[in-house]
């Protein structure tokens, strides 16, 4: 998730409708449209397909026997073409997700300090503990005079996405790099939301990077952390080159890497969110961080005058599903920190939804969004008149 897990359900229970059906596996009407890739995307037949092969000739690959090294050597290759697939040359360490891979970067490095951006992921907030807040501007871009002076006392890793989840917002990190390296610093990226056919300035300068399948069309409960020197990171012992225990998940690995051989148009996801942005500014609404660099499929857009929680409500009666801020928590309906560290008031963050697209995303799919947003504009407008 962006680069956290977060309980599919918020209790329970609910596991079973009431005809006794699995909700899970009761596929939602095709007239539904889904936009909020950011929080998950659908895995694509070829990862589904190696995840049913992994299955299939399932053994532990630390078993010494035939059947564990033939796990083993399928793990490897998995191992092989995720970092091929991002152009990483150092260690990939698989984990369950792209949180796992962050909180071992966050608590492992060999270093005295831990700085982290203000518009952090919650699951960087929660593992970086005590560690300092580097601020943010009002478009959500890192203050690089504040992080150099945030610097001096010590070698620190410095926790900073790649793009925020909620807005989309893109951090410059080869500047971040460079004032982080300067200083004799480590340099750990949230990658989560990142494409592996973006990954070029991040490989160049990352000392960690932390990864996830199923933002990519991967399954979930799989994900990395990319390390550039081993020798940067405590090990604790068991698997995973002594770093993670817990017996490695083949199959899932198998899905992530198959994956990442798909590849990702985000030249048309771009023009896409490039039309939603004219068009909700057009209609009275407010684009977030629209002056920042963003990812073209990521787009947080204000309605004033009604609640987000309301707008999610009145889109998934008509058919389309959008979230309010990252997916944890959009179920909490929280003020958004993210918005908050960029001078929001609470009352205009609670007023903001996240849409965000995947590879099905259509122009169609987009026109038909405008023209929701437009009809709950136009009836919020009415109401308060």
């Amino acid at each position: 998730m962006g680069a956290g897990a977060c309980a599919l359900y918020s209790h329970e229970p609910a596991f079973r409708n009431h005809n006794g059906a699995d909700p899970l596996l009761t596929a939602p009407p095709t007239s539904r449209l889904y936009l909020d890739h950011a929080a998950t995307t659908p895995m694509l037949p070829a990862a589904i397909a190696a995840v049913e092969a992994g299955m299939r000739g399932w053994a532990n690959p630390s078993s010494p026997h035939a059947e564990g090294r033939a796990a083993r050597a399928a793990l490897e290759a998995a191992r092989a073409k995720i970092a091929a697939a991002y152009g990483w040359r150092g260690e990939t360490i698989l984990t369950s997700g792209a949180s796992e891979a962050l909180g071992i970067a966050l608590g492992r490095a060999v270093a005295a300090r831990r700085l982290i951006s203000a518009v952090e992921h919650d699951a960087v907030i929660r593992a970086g503990g005590d560690a300092g807040v580097v601020p943010v501007d009002g478009q959500g871009l890192l203050d690089l005079a504040a992080l150099a002076a945030m610097l001096d006392g010590g070698r620190a890793i410095v926790g900073v996405q790649w793009c925020n989840s909620e807005t989309g917002v893109r951090q410059p990190i080869a500047e971040i790099a460079a004032i982080v390296h300067a200083a004799g610093s480590l340099l750990l990226v949230d990658g989560a939301q990142m494409p592996a056919s973006a990954a070029g300035d991040v490989v160049e300068h990352a000392d960690f990077l932390a990864i996830s399948a199923h933002k990519r069309g991967g399954p979930p409960g799989i994900g990395a952390l990319l390390v550039r020197d081993i020798a940067t990171l405590s090990p604790t012992g068991g698997q995973e080159r002594g770093y993670r225990g817990g017996t490695e998940n083949v199959p899932a690995a198998l899905g992530f890497a198959a994956a990442l051989g798909e590849p990702e148009d985000v030249t048309i996801m771009r023009a896409l969110r490039a039309k939603l942005d004219d068009a909700v500014a057009r209609s009275g609404g407010q684009v977030v961080a629209s002056e920042a660099p963003r990812h073209s499929a990521i787009g947080a857009y204000r309605m004033p005058g009604l609640a987000a929680a309301t707008q999610l409500i009145r889109f998934d009666m008509a058919g389309i599903a959008v979230s309010a801020g990252s997916a944890c928590s959009s179920g909490s309906m929280k003020p958004s920190h993210v918005l908050g560290a960029m001078g929001w008031s609470v009352e205009a963050s609670r007023e903001v939804v996240r849409v965000s697209f995947g590879r099905s995303t259509t122009e169609a799919d987009v026109d038909r969004f405008i023209a929701e947003w437009r009809s709950i504009a136009r009836s919020a407008r009415a109401f308060a008149a």
